[in-house]
């Protein structure tokens, strides 16, 4: 049988000549791949500080009178390795009166350089339970085994997700979007548990680029829950004077905070596919057909006065039999058929009529947070819930219709030049009244 070298050999060993490194390295490579890379990194680092070492003490057993430092031993230390730790003799150098211990530069970079933190983030993202970390990233029967303390166990892997995941949604939520040239923003909730919605916002911008902007915790999609989201937007430099397309799922709360926010003028699009869920959901299976054909002819029109028309005239069908359906389908008709008011072209309608860029998001979310059994506190199902956008936002692509997208610019700018004049004539009215009293 092939006599077999352990890593602790090769990390303890004095430094050998080429033929025996060789010889080592050989023996590794036939025990296993994964040990041989071990082994040799940890012989690289281990000569890298046996030559700061030398540089601060000079050789061995050699007087050196200019000498910085002097050997101290070693130490048993353990570093980062592959979403865990292992073991490494660390040699130890002091001052040469003895006072103090001097680093070493190659130990200072390698503590500094932290990956456990985003091996926890990362295999939690791609729900990989706490309990299976260890299993995830060291073989059962491999070579590089665990032990007590490596850092692989379930609370040291919940404890670097938990620190790792606030720290980039604190500084994500203080990120500056005054730069951001946005054309449009999607608003939705995500209901957690019965007494905890969390609303998130994604932005879209001239270029059909998609960012994700926000998030707020609240006990219901409620006005208020709506106005700390669009107050965190505007605290990080998104400008209210400017006219953007809002998109909302329907829910009044959404439209009431948004227009008191940014203008009673501002275009809100309520989504269609959520309108005509509703609608349909609550007629008899064999008019769905003819029901959503008939608003989907609505949605597709060019003319939105013959669009509304046509919706109109749905909702008389239904008014006899189905009143409270009919009077459904009138509300908020302004607001579904915002896009084409616009005068947007056919593509950019279908991109911009409803949330499924939000949507989409959210199913991103639920699949990350999967795991989760238990929502402790609104400060785990944020931390969980920023992680799920960012990891969505690493699958996004651009707008399908972006380079329609000038149209809406368009749009948005006559929709601000009109604010502009109107609120140039209230200023004067209001002079001439105060002039007459």
């Amino acid at each position: 049988m092939r006599e077999t070298v352990s890593k602790e050999a090769l990390a303890s060993a004095p430094a050998a000549n080429d033929d025996e490194t060789s010889e080592l390295i050989a023996q590794a490579f036939q025990h296993s791949f994964e040990k041989l890379c071990l082994s040799a990194g940890l012989r690289a680092f281990q000569d890298m500080m046996a030559q700061e070492v030398a540089a601060l003490c000079g050789a061995r057993h050699q007087r050196q009178d200019e000498r910085q430092g002097r050997r101290w031993g070693t130490a048993r230390s353990r570093v980062p390795y592959h979403g865990g730790e292992v073991a490494i003799e660390r040699p130890r150098v002091r001052t040469v009166d003895g006072g103090r211990e001097l680093e070493l530069p190659s130990w200072t970079a390698a503590m500094a350089e932290d990956w456990l933190g985003p091996w926890a983030l990362n295999q939690m993202l791609i729900n990989v339970s706490t309990r299976k970390f260890r299993r995830s990233v060291r073989l059962p029967d491999g070579d590089v085994g665990s032990f007590r303390g490596d850092a692989t166990s379930k609370s040291a892997v919940s404890r670097r997700f938990v620190a790792l995941s606030a720290a980039k949604m604190e500084a994500w939520l203080a990120s500056d979007l005054s730069k951001l040239d946005l054309l449009a923003i999607q608003i939705d909730g995500l209901h957690v548990t019965e007494e905890m919605v969390l609303i998130g916002a994604v932005g879209i911008d001239g270029a059909g680029v998609k960012h994700t902007l926000g998030l707020v915790e609240g006990a219901t999609e409620n006005a208020a829950t709506v106005q700390a989201l669009l107050d965190n937007l505007i605290e990080r430099g998104l400008d209210p004077a400017v006219v953007r397309l809002f998109i909302v799922d329907g829910a009044k709360a959404l439209s009431k905070a948004i227009r008191r926010t940014f203008g009673k003028d501002t275009p809100i699009q309520r989504c269609q596919v959520h309108k005509a869920r509703n609608i349909t959901e609550r007629l008899p299976k064999e008019m769905h057909a003819s029901v959503r054909k008939t608003l989907r002819q609505a949605w597709e029109m060019e003319d939105p006065a013959k669009a509304e028309q046509l919706v109109r005239n749905l909702a008389r069908r239904l008014e006899k039999e189905w009143p409270g359906i009919s009077a459904s389908i009138l509300e908020g008709l302004d607001e579904i058929l915002c896009v084409a008011r616009l005068g947007l072209p056919t593509d950019l309608r279908r991109s911009l009529a409803c949330t499924n860029i939000i949507e989409s998001m959210n199913s991103i979310i639920r699949q990350v947070c999967r795991n989760v059994k238990r929502w402790r506190d609104a400060s785990m199902a944020l931390r969980w819930t920023a992680a799920g956008m960012m990891e969505a936002k690493k699958g996004f692509r651009r707008l399908r219709a972006y380079k329609q997208l000038p149209t809406l610019r368009s749009a948005l700018l006559a929709r601000q030049m009109a604010r502009q004049a109107d609120a140039v004539v209230n200023d004067r009215a209001l002079d001439q009244l105060s002039t007459a009293a």
